[in-house]
C-alpha cells in the first residue's frame, strides 16, 4: 500500500469519525424517551439518523461519479471509455445502496418519528397511512428515483446519456427538500426551493471532490484537466450553497439572537464556519492544481474531512427543532397561501410588495448570475457582446421578478385579476425580452469547449441539443402556438386551474409552464438564437397573426362567462376586499385582452427590425460577392447584349 493510499484511507476514516461526532453532538443521535412517552427503542433511535446519513452519502457519491464521467474526465469520443466506465459502475452500485437505504429510512422514520413504536409492532395499516402523507410519498419517490438511476447506469454508453442520468439524479434530490422542517414551516415555497438548491450545490461540490480523489488514487493523467474544470464548478456550488443555506436558515430563525440562543442556531453557525473554511481551501485548491500525487490528495482529504463534518451537522439540523417550530400555518387561509392574507392592494403594495416565492427567486437569481457571468467572460476575452441584448435579458428578469415574488406576485394568489396579469407577464411579455437577449448564443460562446480533439464538451452537448430531433419537433411553427394557446383553454376552462391553485407547488407549476411555453413561442417567432428551423420574417409574422386571435377569443370568453372559475378556492380565502368574484374575473379577462395587444406591437417592431437587418446583410453579401468577382455577372450581361446587337446587325439587310 502506497503512502498516498494510506493517507487517503486515514483521512476518510477520520472524516467518518468527525461526521459521527458532529451527528451525536448536534443532537441527531438517540436519546431514551422519558417514562410515559412512546419510545421505538435504541435500535431504531440509532439506526434512523445513520440511515439518513447513508442516503445522503450515497446520493453524493452517485452524483460525484456521474459528474466525473460526463463532464470532469476528458473523453475522446461520445462513447465513454476507460476510467469513465469504472466511474459509471461505481455510481450504479451506490445508486442501489441509495435506493435500499431510502426504503429502510422510510420504515425507520415510520417507526421512530411518526408512531414511536418498535419495528416489530408496525403493521400494514401504519405503512399505508404514512405512505399516504406528503413526507412518506417523498421518501418513496426518492427510493424509486434512485432505483431508476441504478438501472439506467447499467445501460448507458455515451457521454450524453450519462449527462441525462445525472439530471435525473439531481431531480431525485427534489423529494428530500419536501421532508423535514421545510414542509411544515412558514414560507413553504422559499424554504423548499432554497433547501433543494442547497442540496444540489452541496451534492455537486462534495461528490465532485470525492470522485476527483478517487481519480487521484488511480494515478490518472486526466486529473489535471478534471480538477481545472471542477474548480469552476466549485465556485458556483460554493455561492449556491452559501446563499441558499442563509435563506433557508433565515426562514426558521425568529430573531438574530436565535443563532446563539438555540441549539439549531448554533448548528447553523457551525455549518457556516465549515463553509468558510471550505471556501478558503477551495481557493487554495485552484492555486495548486496538480496532475497527480499526494499534493492534491492531502488537500482533497482535508476538504472531505470538513465536508463530512458539515454533512453530519446537516443531518443533526434535520432532526433538531427550529426556533419558529413546525406547522406554524395555523389557519386554513395560511395553509392555502403559505402565509397570512395580504392587506388590501394599493399602488404602492402592488409596485413594491414582496412574496417569498422560491421558484421565482431561483429563476431570476440564477438566470441573472449565469447571463452576467457569460457577458463578463466575453469581455475578458476581448469579444464584443451587444449591450441591447444584456439590457433585454435584464428587462425580462425584472418582469419575472415582479410577476412572481414582487407585489404582483404577492397578490396573484389572492386575486384572479392579479393572477391573470402575472400570467400575461410570464407568458407574453418577459419571454419577448428573454428571446431578444440571445442566451443560447451567449452560452455557445462561453461554455467550455473540447480539451482534446473529439471530446464531447458542454458546448458540444448544447449544440447537439439544439440540432436534435427533439428540438426540430418543438420548434415546428405549429407546436409553439398550440402549446401557447391550447394551455389557456385546457387550464382555465377545466378543473385543473382550481386544483393547481389549491396547492403550494401548483402555483410554481403554472408559473414555470407559462414562462416555458411563452419562451418557446417567441423563440420561434423573434428569437435571435440559432434554431434548427429557420423561418423567414414573413412566415414569423404570419404565425403571429394566426395565433393572437385565439388568445383574444380566450380573453373575450373569460369576460363573457357567468361562471367563477376556482370558486371554492376564492371562497376559502374569504378576503375582505374585492368580494365580487365575477367582477374581478371580468377584470382579469380584460387584462388578458389588453396585455395581448401590447406584445403584438413589440413583436412587430422586432420582426420588422430583423427583416430590415436581414435584407441589409443580404445586400452587403451581394456587394461583397460582386466585388470579389469584379462585376463578372454585369460584364457577362453586357457581353450578351453586345452579341445580340452584332448578330442582329448581320441579319439586317
Amino acid at each position: 500500500m502506497t503512502q498516498t493510499v494510506r493517507d487517503t484511507l486515514v483521512g476518510l476514516i477520520v472524516a467518518g469519525l468527525a461526521l459521527m461526532t458532529f451527528l451525536v453532538v448536534g443532537g441527531g443521535s438517540y436519546a431514551q424517551a422519558p417514562i410515559g412517552i412512546a419510545d421505538p427503542g435504541p435500535f431504531v433511535g440509532w439506526a434512523l439518523p445513520f440511515t439518513k446519513l447513508l442516503t445522503d452519502a450515497s446520493a453524493i457519491l452517485v452524483v460525484g461519479f456521474l459528474l466525473a464521467a460526463a463532464f470532469l474526465l476528458p473523453s475522446t469520443e461520445d462513447e465513454v471509455q476507460g476510467l469513465s466506465v469504472q466511474a459509471i459502475r461505481i455510481a450504479s452500485r451506490w445508486a442501489s445502496v441509495w435506493a435500499v437505504a431510502s426504503v429502510a429510512y422510510f420504515f425507520l422514520k415510520l417507526s421512530g418519528d411518526i408512531f414511536g413504536r418498535p419495528l416489530t409492532q408496525m403493521s400494514w395499516a401504519y405503512v399505508s397511512a404514512y405512505a399516504g402523507t406528503a413526507e412518506g410519498r417523498a421518501i418513496l419517490l426518492q427510493a424509486l428515483g434512485a432505483l431508476l438511476v441504478a438501472i439506467a447506469t447499467r445501460f448507458a454508453l455515451s457521454v450524453r446519456s450519462i449527462a441525462a442520468i445525472l439530471g435525473l439524479t439531481l431531480a431525485t434530490l427534489g423529494p428530500i427538500a419536501l421532508t423535514g422542517h421545510s414542509a411544515g414551516s412558514g414560507s413553504h415555497d422559499l424554504a423548499t426551493t432554497s433547501l433543494y438548491l442547497h442540496l444540489t450545490g452541496a451534492t455537486l461540490w462534495v461528490g465532485g471532490l470525492a470522485a476527483l480523489a478517487w481519480v487521484a488514487i488511480r494515478g490518472s493523467k486526466r486529473l489535471e484537466p478534471a480538477v481545472a474544470r471542477y474548480s469552476t464548478l466549485a465556485i458556483w456550488a460554493f455561492v449556491i450553497v452559501g446563499v441558499s443555506g442563509a435563506v433557508n436558515a433565515a426562514v426558521r430563525l425568529e430573531t438574530v439572537g436565535d443563532l446563539v440562543g438555540t441549539s439549531y442556531g448554533r448548528l447553523v453557525l457551525a455549518k457556516l464556519a465549515a463553509l468558510v473554511v471550505l471556501g478558503i481551501f477551495g481557493v487554495r485548491q485552484r492555486r495548486r492544481i496538480v496532475a497527480a500525487g499526494s499534493g492534491f490528495l492531502r488537500l482533497a482529504v482535508t476538504e472531505v474531512f470538513i465536508m463530512a463534518a458539515a454533512v453530519g451537522l446537516a443531518v443533526a439540523l434535520s432532526r433538531t427543532p427550529t426556533p419558529v417550530g413546525e406547522n406554524v400555518l395555523t389557519s386554513p387561509v395560511e395553509e392555502l397561501l403559505g402565509g397570512p392574507l395580504p392587506a388590501a392592494p394599493t399602488v404602492l403594495r402592488l409596485a413594491f410588495g414582496w412574496s417569498g416565492n422560491g421558484v421565482g427567486l431561483a429563476i431570476v437569481g440564477l438566470g441573472t448570475a449565469f447571463y452576467l457571468r457569460g457577458v463578463w467572460a466575453m469581455h475578458r476575452r476581448g469579444a464584443a457582446w451587444p449591450l441591447g441584448r444584456t439590457l433585454s435579458w435584464l428587462a425580462g428578469m425584472a418582469a419575472i421578478a415582479w410577476a412572481t415574488f414582487g407585489g404582483l406576485g404577492e397578490y396573484s394568489h389572492v386575486l384572479f385579476s392579479a393572477h391573470m396579469a402575472s400570467h400575461m407577464l410570464l407568458s407574453m411579455v418577459a419571454p419577448i425580452f428573454l428571446a431578444l437577449g440571445a442566451p443560447m448564443t451567449l452560452a455557445l460562446r462561453t461554455l467550455p469547449g473540447p480539451r482534446r480533439p473529439g471530446e464531447v464538451s458542454p458546448r458540444a452537448m448544447l449544440l447537439g441539443l439544439l440540432n436534435s430531433r427533439f428540438s426540430k419537433i418543438v420548434t415546428h411553427p405549429l407546436v409553439g402556438p398550440v402549446l401557447f394557446v391550447g394551455s389557456l383553454y385546457g387550464l382555465y376552462f377545466s378543473g385543473l386551474f382550481e386544483t393547481l391553485m389549491g396547492n403550494h407547488w401548483g402555483h410554481a407549476v403554472m408559473e414555470v409552464h407559462f414562462l416555458a411555453v411563452g419562451t418557446l413561442f417567441y423563440y420561434v417567432i423573434i428569437g435571435v438564437d440559432p434554431s434548427p428551423r429557420a423561418l423567414q420574417p414573413i412566415a414569423r409574422f404570419g404565425v403571429l397573426l394566426v395565433t393572437l386571435p385565439f388568445h383574444a377569443f380566450f380573453a373575450v370568453a373569460l369576460m363573457a362567462s357567468n361562471t367563477v372559475y376556482a370558486l371554492d378556492y376564492w371562497k376559502a380565502l374569504d378576503r375582505p376586499y374585492r368580494t365580487d368574484l365575477l367582477a374581478d374575473q371580468y377584470l382579469g379577462g380584460g387584462m388578458a385582452w389588453a396585455m395581448g395587444e401590447i406584445p403584438l406591437v413589440l413583436v412587430m417592431i422586432a420582426i420588422l427590425s430583423q427583416w430590415f437587418r436581414s435584407d441589409t446583410r443580404e445586400a452587403r453579401r451581394f456587394d461583397r460577392n460582386e466585388d470579389r468577382n469584379e462585376d463578372a455577372a454585369l460584364e457577362a450581361y453586357n457581353a450578351r447584349l453586345r452579341d445580340l446587337a452584332e448578330h442582329g446587325r448581320r441579319r439586317d439587310p
